[in-house]
């Protein structure tokens, strides 16, 4: 049972609020989570305990909270589980999910919720179920068009002859709005890859964790069974050897429920009735014995002077194959507290760093890196009084990028059919993406 279901912003902002059972009390729930999840660490769990014996569930999707109070003896799972399963939704029925969304979508979002929950009880979270009975179209932002090629999303479509379809390309509602005619099916299939590394002082990796999923949208209603062919030479585990070619390994891999799995273990094909909307396929994970050399390598070099200034030189080397390039590049360089000042020389003039006051930190960007490509900036700082104390300060360096076209694992699609004759073949996208958030470079203190 679920008495409250609500959705904040990043900013503790009230989005979306719904009281299932009018028993929320006179404290605004809403307000009491946010205080609570705020004063957590850094690992927060997505159940914890309120005031009152009520707890609460919550799970975080493109800045945005969503959350769930559950009655003593509830399953916590549960509520993890509904509220995956209605961000899913939401990202069916309005498109992108985000803070703008959800204000242009806030009939549709009420709307849904009382055809999920009756009384604080799920009733359902199928989205052919849901179909019948939600009538309200959704509100779009901004209409997409696949020869709008002002923005380069996660995959990368730089110009039209790319062939690749943009991130935006399967940010939009599932559903066709009413009277909306000669819309094509398509059908997206995204191998999605999260990069976490730790690089220690002397430049050797002290972890490396690849976190991969085999992401399917389907905007093709009534489609058939649909085969999803993954390299031949896939193999789970360290003692199972396939074929004779370059082996695709992983440590553990898991299905969704609705996938049959036949043929997986003789052929490597995954099978699958997909209905309209999101679903993840397989999940899988391989820990510290990467098939490929690391993305990205820095270089630093520290020096300082008496007279309190601080010179750090980066030399950033881009180790990914030459026809593969990285995009969004961020390095966030933690400085010491006493900084006052910046100066710095970039390699090329659309880089930009700024010393962030707040946080002293350095934030270098740049849009986009080559494989094979080498790119430096040296930063001069102004710190008074600089002493060893304040260089131990400085770093560790973290880099966030996304590179299109390209898994660290090695794992590609083979093929992608449908079984049995189709009214209308769908166009069908096949797209590949690594990136990371967290790939940690540790520095030398003493410089």
């Amino acid at each position: 049972m679920l008495p409250q279901v609500f959705v904040l912003s990043a900013q503790g902002d009230r989005l979306v609020y719904r009281d299932f059972r009018g028993d929320g009390g006179s404290e605004d729930l809403a307000a009491a989570f946010y205080r609570r999840i705020t004063a957590l660490p850094g690992a927060r769990a997505p159940v914890f305990l309120a005031q009152g014996g009520r707890h609460f569930a919550h799970v975080r999707h493109a800045g945005l909270y969503f959350v769930a109070t559950l009655l003593p003896g509830a399953a916590p799972f549960l509520a993890v589980e509904f509220l995956c399963r209605l961000v899913a939704l939401l990202r069916d029925y309005c498109g992108a999910l985000n803070e703008k969304t959800l204000g242009l979508n806030f009939a549709l979002v009420y709307e849904l919720l009382d055809e999920l929950l009756d009384y604080g009880y799920i009733q359902t979270t199928s989205p052919e179920v849901l179909k019948n009975f939600v009538q309200t179209d959704p509100v779009l932002g901004q209409p997409f068009s696949l020869l709008d090629l002002s923005t380069v999303g996660l995959f990368g479509a730089d110009t039209q002859q790319s062939k690749v379809a943009p991130s935006c390309a399967a940010a939009r509602p599932v559903l066709p709005l009413r009277g909306e005619q000669g819309v094509r099916p398509e059908v997206f299939l995204d191998v999605v890859e999260r990069l976490t590394v730790v690089i220690a002082v002397n430049g050797s990796p002290m972890k490396t964790d690849v976190q991969g999923e085999i992401r399917l949208k389907s905007f093709f209603p009534g489609c058939s069974e649909m085969r999803i062919g993954l390299t031949e030479e896939f193999c789970v585990g360290k003692t199972e050897l396939r074929g004779y070619g370059t082996t695709v390994r992983v440590d553990e891999c898991s299905f969704h429920n609705s996938v049959k799995l036949e043929e997986f273990e003789r052929s490597r094909i995954l099978r699958v009735n997909p209905s309209q909307g999101e679903l993840t396929l397989m999940q899988y994970q391989l820990a510290d014995d990467l098939p490929s050399v690391l993305p990205f390598h820095l270089f630093p070099t520290i020096n300082h002077d008496s007279s309190g200034r601080l010179h750090v030189y980066l030399k950033l080397r881009c180790d990914l194959p030459p026809k593969s390039h990285a995009v969004n590049v961020c390095l966030h360089l933690p400085v010491p507290r006493a900084t006052l000042s910046l100066a710095q020389e970039l390699s090329s003039p659309e880089q930009t760093a700024a010393l962030q006051p707040n946080s002293k930190s350095i934030e270098w960007v740049v849009p986009r890196a080559q494989g094979g490509s080498q790119l430096s900036a040296l930063f001069k700082l102004e710190v008074p009084g600089l002493s060893r104390a304040m260089l131990r300060e400085l770093g560790p360096a973290n880099l966030s990028f996304e590179v299109p076209a390209y898994t660290c694992s090695g794992l590609q699609i083979r093929f992608l059919r449908f079984a049995g004759p189709q009214p209308k073949l769908p166009y069908r996208w096949v797209r590949y993406v690594t990136h990371s958030e967290s790939y940690v470079v540790r520095l030398s203190a003493a410089g």
